[in-house]
């Protein structure tokens, strides 16, 4: 192996290692509800887990939560927050539920710059959660989707 193999070879490992801890540690920070990681584990499967905990992201068209649009509201898993209200709920044609707006002060947001992109992530702001992103292709009246995992959210009927 000649130098300029390991130089990058050892870039490319620092960079997966930086991806790696970012991605542990975004769901970081100070909430109302908090639990250990073997708590977040024992009561989450670990699909749950890895999107709610660590930023993952469940395969698209899986979640059975896209296709329902019966009225009541989306809460958060973790929690049992109430998140988003199902009048605000459309078919984005991407997967995963999609809505133009949550209820008031639900969600936090931050800039996510994995993958190479710049998003906005949004979690639960009460636990910290990770529930999907937000882009500017939505529909009136706010021109937003938060594109979501299925798997970060209960569906209660009204």
């Amino acid at each position: 192996m000649n130098r300029r193999m390991m130089l990058t070879s050892g870039l490319v490992a620092t960079a997966a290692l930086g991806f790696g801890t970012l991605r542990m540690n975004a769901a970081s920070g100070t909430f109302e509800v908090t639990r250990t990681d073997d708590a977040w584990r024992a009561q989450l499967t670990p699909l749950q887990y890895d999107v709610m905990r660590h930023e993952g992201t469940e395969r698209a068209g899986s979640s059975p939560l896209d296709k329902i649009y019966t009225q009541g509201t989306y809460h958060c898993r973790g929690c049992e927050l109430p998140l988003y209200p199902s009048n605000t709920k459309y078919d984005s044609g991407t997967g995963w539920p999609s809505f133009w707006k949550p209820l008031k002060g639900a969600v936090g947001t931050k800039e996510d710059n994995s993958f190479f992109s710049k998003r906005t992530e949004v979690h639960c702001r009460r636990c910290g959660s990770h529930l999907g992103h937000i882009f500017d292709d939505g529909p009136a009246p706010t021109g937003k989707r938060h594109c979501l995992n299925g798997v970060s959210l209960k569906f209660v009927a009204a």
